[in-house]
């Protein structure tokens, strides 16, 4: 398939990037690693009259501690986040989830800003910065936003981020000891999930976030809720798709992946309690 004409700019900086997009809006779309987006516009799912550049920009590439949290910049590659010794310091949950991401070729290309602002529901990483609490900020013309993960992914492929936005950075709260566990059922090793799982408890507190179990990442809260109020794993893990809503397709049923999540969840939260 060929993709339909497009117009190409390439930004020299983050705010040559947020200038061209608040001067195309929604007639553009950012190519970092392309591996979201090229494959879409080959089959003419999107169709941008703009392609703008931003893989060359070196300011938003960048992983450092900051008081409680981690800062990335969207345009991290996905092997500097599995490779980073910060984040496998203070927040291995998401070094580990990067690692599963594709194949090598892939992670020395896509980007950890580009694949949450694809907002795509199979995605690792959208399901994992969700279950450990992440910030996202975002500039545009009108300034700088800091959304909640919980409160960034719309819908199927939709987010709060407005057409002339850009995603600049991931804030992600240190994990402070917490353990953790990233469970992902595949046919491949670098296929998308059938249905995946990013979890981690310190005590009665605890974040489980869902791959593939509706139109955007879900936050399990049911299972956390679960937890805090000292529920069993196994009775935790049971109210796993209390918020889910999978659909049916050439890989597995609905019944199926709702089946897979309580076991993926349950299997999940043991290993976090070790």
């Amino acid at each position: 398939m060929i993709p339909a004409p497009f117009d190409y700019k390439r930004a020299g900086s983050a705010a040559e990037a947020i200038s061209l997009i608040g001067q195309y809006g929604d007639e553009a779309k950012f190519l970092a690693g392309g591996h979201s987006l090229l494959p879409m516009m080959k089959l003419r799912l999107a169709q941008p009259a703009v392609l703008i550049d931003i893989a060359r920009i070196t300011d938003l590439s960048y992983i450092r501690e900051s008081g409680d949290h981690i800062a990335i910049g969207a345009l991290t590659r996905h092997h500097d986040v599995e490779n980073s010794p910060v984040l496998k310091q203070h927040v291995p949950l998401l070094a580990h989830a990067a690692s599963h991401v594709g194949d090598p070729q892939v992670r020395h290309r896509g980007t950890i800003g580009g694949s949450i602002a694809h907002a795509d529901t199979a995605s690792d990483l959208p399901a994992t910065t969700l279950a450990l609490g992440a910030t996202y900020v975002v500039q545009g013309p009108n300034g700088t936003r800091e959304i909640a993960a919980k409160d960034f992914y719309k819908s199927y492929f939709e987010s709060d981020l407005a057409p002339d936005e850009m995603l600049t950075e991931i804030r992600v709260p240190k994990m402070n000891g917490a353990g953790w566990s990233f469970q992902k059922f595949n046919r491949r090793a670098q296929d998308w999930a059938i249905v995946g799982v990013a979890a981690w408890r310190r005590g009665n507190e605890s974040g489980v976030g869902l791959v593939n179990m509706g139109p955007t990442p879900i936050l399990a809260s049911a299972v956390s809720s679960a937890i805090a109020g000292g529920a069993s794993v196994a009775d935790a893990a049971a109210l796993a798709t209390a918020e889910s809503s999978p659909s049916s397709d050439l890989n597995a049923s609905a019944e199926y992946r709702e089946h897979l999540a309580k076991v993926l969840v349950r299997r999940a939260l043991e290993q976090s309690s070790n």
